[in-house]
């Protein structure tokens, strides 16, 4: 099997912009850190297996190599987990207001490192392929910030 970036990738991106999501939804509510940490497993757990599920489902209806099947699948997985435990691990060893930075910059550079390399794989300019990217993850961070903000206002009182 030949090997090829583009499927550990797309598993990849998609854990960045959740776990970010989490960490910017959650910093400011009741027992953040354990909150955030708990949550971050959920994610590189369950998520990722319903995720590398739906991924498997689909590898199976378009081809028939139980092989290529498979390693969609597990590359999913692995590109997945690989990226929570990143966010689980500098969640868990910084002060959260600064793992909360820590963790954003992460996100967005290996986003953008994927991003950039998926624009050079299409023959698409990669720097604005990278830029369309990031821009797309900071509108998330920030709307999850806020939503965050707001439901931990307005559930204060209970």
């Amino acid at each position: 099997m030949k090997f090829s970036i583009k499927k550990y990738i797309f598993g990849a991106t998609s854990a960045i912009i959740t776990n970010m999501a989490l960490i910017a939804g959650l910093h400011n509510s009741a027992n953040a850190k354990l909150s955030i940490i708990g949550s971050l497993f959920v994610i590189a757990l369950a998520d990722n297996l319903s995720d590398s599920m739906g991924i498997h489902i689909y590898q199976e209806a378009e081809t028939s190599s139980t092989r290529d099947v498979w390693f969609a699948t597990g590359t999913n997985f692995l590109a997945r987990l690989a990226v929570s435990l990143g966010f689980i691990t500098i969640v868990f060893l910084l002060p959260l207001d600064i793992a909360v930075y820590v963790s954003a910059l992460y996100g967005l550079v290996v986003l953008a490192i994927f991003s950039y390399v998926i624009g050079k794989i299409r023959n698409v300019h990669p720097i604005y392929s990278a830029v369309e990217h990031v821009v797309i993850a900071i509108i998330v961070i920030f709307v999850s910030n806020y939503l965050g903000n707001f439901i931990s206002g307005g559930f204060s009182s209970f």
